[in-house]
């Protein structure tokens, strides 16, 4: 096999194969979760991992999060290597005390003799009418909570390279994936999220963001499905002779400032494209972090935040369409920033 050689994978599709060969190298992981076994996880996150590992080294797991997730993190403190799939991220409040209170913290309040090297691994997002149970992203939710890596791949590519980072590292990692970009054949996806991924395994380190499109007007923030749609509304605003630097975030912790602040200080015009809510989340905390530089960076106009209105997502789909962030709505909030008046500092 030519390790160079590269294929057009889905990203469920990268994402099993990184969970594949690093179960391949290393007999001390194993996965753990509803549905991840002849199933293939509800969206194809370990499909084919069933049949090739047998049901010692995937578990399907009884629906009691508590349990299984417990369970990982008792592997992991005594040398295992446990992916536990949440199946929703959603439900994690049946088992919020196990991510925050021991997941998160058993390593520190251990004084560092507790090593937990897991992956929770996790579906985010709307766009397909599953309602205000089954669409949150609430990656900021957790990025919020000392202890925990965030990843939250927007392509093939950059998923089978975090998820290899993450199996690899010895802190806890939770990894987001968004349903409308796995590339599942029962539901609409953007094909941009499809791309050439190696056949060898390879790592992206965390904490380092991808400038997927460079420009000189405007900066868009973003991360996950979001990467998909400010590339389509990029490509728009081209026409109109706005040039649009995409920046896509990859993880959340740690947190690539420098990119984010190298870019704005080159457009000085910033919009953050966020499928989180608004309040109190990733939106905010990217202004807060360009605020607090303004001494390096020179603003042109106001900081632009798009994102969820603080409501749960709604069913109907044109309700729903409306609460989160789409092209066209990239589109304007970024031709305003451009049209705005030049601040004067």
């Amino acid at each position: 096999m030519n390790g160079n050689a590269k294929r057009r994978l889905t990203m469920s599709q990268a994402i099993a194969e990184a969970i594949a060969q690093e179960m391949e190298s290393n007999p001390e992981i194993f996965v753990m979760g509803e549905d991840v076994g002849k199933y293939g996880g509800i969206f194809g996150a370990t499909t084919g991992l069933f049949n090739k590992f047998g049901g010692e080294r995937i578990m399907d797991t009884p629906i009691s999060e508590t349990a299984f997730i417990g369970t990982a993190i008792g592997a992991a403190a005594e040398g295992m290597r446990p992916i536990a799939e949440l199946m929703f991220v959603d439900f994690f409040g049946v088992c919020m005390d196990m991510i925050y209170n021991h997941l998160a913290k058993n390593t520190y309040m251990a004084g560092g003799n507790i090593k937990l090297p897991m992956v929770l691994m996790t579906a985010i997002g709307g766009g397909y009418n599953d309602a205000a149970q089954h669409s949150q992203c609430l990656y900021s939710t957790f990025a919020h909570m000392p202890g925990l890596k965030v990843v939250v791949p927007s392509n093939a590519y950059d998923a089978k390279g975090l998820m290899i980072q993450a199996i690899r590292d010895d802190n806890p990692v939770m990894f987001f994936y968004h349903k409308g970009i796995m590339g599942l054949p029962w539901m609409s996806y953007f094909e941009g999220s499809t791309t050439d991924v190696p056949e060898a395994p390879y790592a992206i380190p965390f904490g380092k963001a991808h400038v997927v499109r460079e420009g000189s007007d405007v900066t868009i923030v973003t991360l996950s499905q979001m990467v998909q749609k400010a590339v389509l509304a990029a490509e728009q605003l081209e026409r109109d002779g706005i040039r649009a630097e995409i920046v896509d975030l990859r993880t959340l912790v740690p947190l690539d400032k420098d990119t984010v602040l190298a870019s704005v200080a080159k457009t000085g015009r910033l919009l953050i494209a966020d499928e989180d809510y608004l309040s109190f989340g990733l939106s905010g905390e990217i202004s807060a972090i360009v605020a607090e530089q303004l001494d390096t960076v020179s603003l042109k106009s106001p900081i632009k935040r798009l994102a969820v209105p603080d409501v749960p997502i709604p069913f109907s789909r044109p309700l729903e369409q409306f609460v989160i962030p789409q092209v066209d709505s990239i589109v304007a909030a970024a031709r305003s920033l451009v049209d705005s008046p030049i601040l004067v500092r």
